[in-house]
């Protein structure tokens, strides 16, 4: 079996702009999920070990399809197998992390525009 192979047959090279959109749809539904604290954690504290992870994913393929169909989840297996794709899906994640915050906090901003404009105290003073 060839090293980086999954299920014995070896990876393609893939397209640079593949990768990137593989790894920004993964990022994605990981920030949309919530989980992007525990993943950068999680990637952070195996990326020393980006090779036996990646043969980890091979073991958890199950779970793990029911976020990438097979073709996806067996690139995304041989891309893990690079700390530096480890290391770009991480940045990523915090990327979107800090545009869904800002977005969060501008909306906040927003609604307290919109009721300060209203008078939007929750109680009223008598007179």
């Amino acid at each position: 079996m060839e090293t980086g192979s999954v299920g014995g047959v070896a990876p393609k090279a893939g397209d640079a702009a593949e990768d990137e959109n593989l790894l920004t749809m993964i990022a994605t539904r990981i920030v949309k999920m919530g989980l992007a604290v525990p993943a950068v954690f999680f990637l952070e504290s195996s990326k020393p070990l980006s090779f036996l992870g990646s043969q980890a994913l091979v073991f958890l393929e199950p779970f793990v399809k029911a976020f990438l169909n097979l073709k996806s989840y067996d690139r995304f297996v041989s891309l893990m197998e690079d700390r530096k794709n480890v290391e770009r899906l991480i940045v990523r994640i915090e990327q979107l992390e800090g545009e869904r915050a800002l977005a969060e906090k501008e909306a906040k901003a927003a609604r307290r525009a919109a009721k300060g404009q209203r008078g939007g105290r929750w109680f009223w003073r008598r007179s």
